[in-house]
């Protein structure tokens, strides 16, 4: 199947996954690459008007990776993940929409000065 976006992954994803089970992480990868193929908002959920996240459940543990999308570039659609953690309550706390509200920010800024270099 044709892939509807593509994942980019910040450092703070990486530390987190470094840190899960292999069972756990690979689990967490493969819901990501089916959420890449179709609409399941079991899997890929938006959570604001900018930040969504990846769902994972997986051994009684629900994961997210939460994330935003980058439409700048014409050929490809992306999806930048900021940063992942453990839901304990039924809804996403605060602090962690801000900190993928923040990761957006500083995403777009960096861009926009390597854009800038570049030129």
């Amino acid at each position: 199947m044709e892939k509807l976006f593509e994942v980019i992954f910040l450092e703070e994803v990486f530390a987190f996954l470094a840190e899960l089970d292999r069972k756990h992480y690979e689990k967490i990868l493969c819901n990501i690459r089916k959420a890449q193929t179709g609409h399941d908002p079991e899997l890929f959920k938006k959570l604001t008007d900018n930040v969504w996240e990846f769902r994972t459940l997986y051994q009684g543990l629900q994961y997210r990776l939460l994330a935003f999308w980058d439409k700048t570039d014409n050929m490809n659609t992306l999806v930048i993940s900021t940063h992942g953690f453990i839901k304990k309550r039924s809804k996403v706390p605060d602090n962690e929409i801000q900190k993928a509200n923040q990761q957006q920010v500083k995403y777009f800024q960096d861009k926009e000065k390597n854009k800038n270099k570049n030129t």
